[in-house]
């Protein structure tokens, strides 16, 4: 059946709709989403945002919350990226249809409307481009991307979001993709003890540990080399001296190149306490042990070892009440209204 054959029957059956249930009235909604970006955040990072038009963004949200876009019908976006967990995913490695696992842990989906590079091996460079691969990806949704428009334009509901979105039944990948980009873009955070402490000056909101805690990660040990800015990520690709043995090429198996074997993404520190595990392969279940990884030493063998990382070759040697101080402090990057934000969550 040819693409416009499919248009043709597509409008027939709006208008069947239409004339069903006459009080619908279908309107191509070019209205924007208000985002509520702090002036610092815009001024540190000397960019405004395209704000997503709101037709596009609901679009986007059912999408990301819909099964659907799995193979079997049992596997959405959601399954892997849940908003208590700070849209990332409490299991080590994430399970797709019919038990398939993967290999790394699936990243928090936060602010990324402001980020250059997508997955832990930076593969990605555009935030619709990222939505692609987990569709058809063998132990994630598992399916193509044909048989995805197809139940999307037999459904009877997503023709009408679509026509609002985008002001046709085109429904195809691109627009599905811009869609959960556009949802994507909402999810912004920066609304934390530390925001209020930091960029407002507030007082009493951060306890004697936490303060400790601000010292350290700004001075002895060093966290915000990599951790910087209103994103609390330098957004770059860094070898972080896990393991003297590359098990997992991270960009290097996207360039090609040696000297990026073992390079991965330099997460967001927003919402921390809530993405568990960490790093690529979710090997640390606790942020104490994230923060011996360095102050017990990094693997000064480890292939391409970052610069930054040199200062931890023979470890910080912080006392028992430092390491628990540092955690203190990273657990004021939590954002509970982020976390709980009814917007967010899946449509009723």
């Amino acid at each position: 059946m040819g693409f416009g054959t499919r248009l043709v029957i597509g409008t027939v059956c709006v208008a069947t709709l239409v004339q069903c249930r006459p009080e619908r009235h279908w309107e191509h909604d070019l209205t924007r989403v208000s985002l509520d970006i702090p002036a610092h955040v815009s001024a540190y990072l000397g960019t405004e945002l395209e704000e997503p038009t709101r037709a596009q963004a609901k679009l986007g949200r059912h999408l990301f919350y819909d099964p659907l876009l799995s193979v079997d019908g049992t596997v959405s976006c959601a399954n892997c990226h849940l908003q208590a967990s700070g849209f990332s995913d409490p299991r080590v490695v994430s399970v797709g249809v019919g038990g398939g696992v993967g290999d790394r842990n699936a990243m928090a989906i936060v602010n990324l409307a402001f980020d250059e590079s997508f997955f832990w091996d930076g593969r990605e460079h555009s935030l619709s481009n990222q939505a692609f691969d987990p569709i058809r990806h063998p132990l994630e949704m598992a399916d193509s991307w044909p048989n995805v428009e197809r139940k999307l334009r037999e459904s009877e509901t997503y023709p009408q979001l679509f026509f609002e979105a985008f002001g046709n039944f085109d429904i195809d990948s691109n627009q599905v993709t811009q869609a959960i980009a556009a949802f994507e873009t909402t999810l912004l955070s920066f609304d934390t003890p530390y925001d209020a402490f930091f960029y407002q000056g507030a007082t009493g909101i951060l306890d004697s540990s936490a303060l400790r805690g601000f010292d350290l990660f700004f001075g002895e040990a060093e966290c915000v080399h990599c951790h910087a800015g209103p994103l609390l990520t330098d957004q770059t690709l860094k070898s972080n001296g896990l393991d003297g043995t590359v098990t997992d090429p991270g960009l290097g198996a996207v360039t090609g190149l040696d000297s990026d074997l073992g390079k991965f993404k330099v997460p967001t520190l927003r919402n921390i306490a809530q993405t568990a595990p960490y790093m690529h392969d979710g090997r640390f279940a606790t942020l104490l042990e994230v923060v011996e990884h360095y102050n017990s030493g990094v693997d000064s063998l480890a292939p391409n070892l970052d610069p930054d990382m040199h200062i931890y070759a023979e470890g910080l040697n912080l006392t028992e009440q430092e390491k628990l101080d540092l955690v203190a402090f990273m657990e004021s990057f939590s954002d509970e209204g982020f976390l709980t934000n009814p917007a967010f969550s899946a449509p009723q």
